[in-house]
């Protein structure tokens, strides 16, 4: 197994470590539901440095990434990220990703661990007519998530940077904790604030030590990845290899807002994409919330009254602060409206659920 540069401090502060997309990671330190409450009510750390990230250079490195990306890279400006995702070429999701513009003709596309190596061969063999420089630095950089309502203050006793102008989804590049040319960004996957740091493998140490330190009085604590997933479930946000894949488009996944169509722009399954914005689709990535006792979890049945199938939950877990359970799945569109009850189908039970917006929280 890969091991990212603070795999000593997860093991020398207790960590559970699991395999995960080929790196030995955390999965929790004090408990999942502590850790959870932690972000939603604190500060809390994420090492998140087994995530991919690639340059792409120069005169072509718009044009590649307008082409192989389903949002609009060409509204951004220096100093903007982006979610975006890659379609595949058969109405499906390679991957979903952030894309940072760097500065002119320099930009960062940041992927899933899970998908680096397929990600990486996806941009290659699409990069074959365009002509972008492109780089895979996934091994040579480290990313730490430091979110919650108390992350703010506890970074900015490390810079001088002030941290309340990065707006969200906007990125700086500075020096904090010491160090220089550190990526501060404005971004996360908990919904609860914060932001994302990269940096070189060699500081990470120094950068963890230095964030403890500043967020000791906050009551700052690592967190693992379990806590990470039942945070952005709550906020209804997507995982890759649950809630999309290959098979799902990203209309069906209620990623309408990030596939955009504007000013003639081709990229790849434009059409497909277009067609079934226009024309509608038969399945639509929703979220429930369970009326009756139970948890959902990945690969459930969902029925409807008479016990027919209508869908199969994607995601699902124990709301930590709703202290209910929670899912997202894709269900036939006549299911698809606010307020509709559907039932999971749990150990042979069908538990009542009710169709919901996101996010849940």
């Amino acid at each position: 197994m890969k091991t990212t540069a603070f795999n000593k401090i997860h093991k020398s502060v207790g960590a559970k470590l699991v395999e995960f997309a080929g790196y030995e990671m955390p999965i929790e330190y004090s408990g999942i539901k502590d850790e959870h409450m932690t972000v939603r009510e604190a500060v809390g750390v994420f090492d998140v440095s087994h995530m991919g990230e690639f340059w792409v250079k120069g005169p072509k490195a718009l044009d590649l990434i307008a082409y192989i990306t389903s949002n609009d890279p060409r509204v951004l400006t220096p100093g903007q990220a982006q979610y975006s995702c890659f379609p595949n070429g058969k109405g499906g999701i390679v991957d979903d990703l952030l894309v940072y513009f760097y500065e002119p003709e320099k930009y960062m596309l940041v992927v899933n661990a899970a998908n680096i190596e397929k990600d990486w061969n996806w941009v290659v063999q699409q990069n074959k007519n365009i002509g972008a420089e492109i780089e895979n630095a996934s091994d040579n950089i480290s990313q730490l998530a430091i979110q919650g309502p108390k992350a703010t203050a506890t970074l900015q006793k490390l810079t001088d940077i002030n941290l309340s102008d990065i707006r969200f989804y906007t990125f700086v590049t500075g020096k904090i904790a010491g160090v220089e040319d550190v990526i501060i960004s404005a971004t996360g996957y908990t919904g609860a604030g914060g932001f994302e740091l990269y940096f070189r493998n060699e500081v990470a140490e120094q950068v963890w030590n230095a964030i403890f330190e500043a967020g000791e009085e906050f009551g700052i604590k690592p967190i693992g990845l379990g806590a990470r997933d039942t945070l952005r479930l709550e906020m209804g946000y997507c995982l890759y290899g649950n809630d999309i894949d290959d098979t799902t488009s990203p209309i069906e996944a209620g990623l309408g807002w990030i596939t955009k169509f504007n000013n003639g722009r081709q990229f790849i399954d434009r059409d497909l994409l277009t067609m079934q914005k226009t024309e509608g689709v038969s399945r639509r990535l929703r979220g429930f919330v369970l009326t009756d006792r139970g948890i959902p979890r990945h690969g459930y049945e969902l029925v409807n009254a008479e016990g027919e199938v209508i869908g199969e939950v994607t995601s699902g877990t124990m709301s930590p602060v709703l202290n209910k359970g929670i899912g997202m799945g894709y269900v036939a569109k006549e299911y698809s409206a606010f307020g509709t009850e559907v039932f999971v189908k749990i150990r042979n039970k069908n538990i009542p659920a009710e169709i919901v917006k996101l996010p849940f929280i």
